[in-house]
């Protein structure tokens, strides 16, 4: 079977399939996403679920996505799948029923960005500990992050304050270094110090 002639049949397939760098993405409807996965890997061989991750796009309705970056170890074929969900009803059902692999993924969608999964069977943080109220992968989220309280278990409990951002190596600032120079694994490689060396 084509990947053409399996995008035909899919279930719950919105609009027309986007072809970017030989990669092809189909949107799904939301509430079809596991009849669409279940069929993908039964009927069309796509029996590995490489990757699943969020995406925030800020300022856009709907504002996430879930990408499911599926795999034809047999057909040689990939094939992505994406659904958008609106910032008021982040529920999506889980695919962990079609790949197992999807345990882990969708913990982390669900830590970094919030999107939760209706019927996951275990549903919590995988990153950030239990209590977090914040997900560190939303684009709201500051850089350097926001002060929280540690739970009493971890080693330095108390309360996290933000990260110091001046002068870091991610933060630009005009006539600053350039990104390279500024990588905090940069400084002090052998070329640094020959610099160095030489302009002494």
């Amino acid at each position: 079977m084509t990947l053409a002639t399996v995008i035909e049949k899919l279930p719950g397939r919105i609009g027309e399939p986007v072809e970017f760098r030989g990669e092809t993405t189909v949107g799904i409807d939301r509430t079809q996403i596991v009849e669409a996965c279940r069929y993908l890997k039964a009927d069309c061989g796509f029996d590995m679920l490489v990757d699943l991750s969020g995406v925030d796009n800020y300022g856009t309705d709907p504002r996430f996505e879930v990408v499911y970056e599926l795999c034809s170890l047999a057909n040689r074929s990939h094939l992505r799948l994406k659904i958008s969900i609106s910032e008021d009803d982040l529920l999506v059902d889980s695919v962990t029923g079609v790949w197992r692999t999807a345990d882990w993924h969708e913990r982390e969608a669900f830590d970094m960005f919030g999107i939760r999964f209706r019927n996951h069977p275990n549903l919590k943080r995988i990153l950030m500990w239990d209590g977090y109220p914040y997900h560190p992968l939303r684009k709201d989220f500051p850089l350097a992050g926001l002060p929280a309280e540690l739970p009493e278990t971890a080693v330095d409990a108390g309360k996290v304050n933000s990260a110091a951002m001046h002068g870091g190596p991610f933060v630009t600032a005009p006539g600053a270094a350039t990104s390279a120079k500024r990588e905090p694994r940069q400084n002090d490689t052998a070329a640094e110090r020959f610099e160095k060396k030489g302009s002494s």
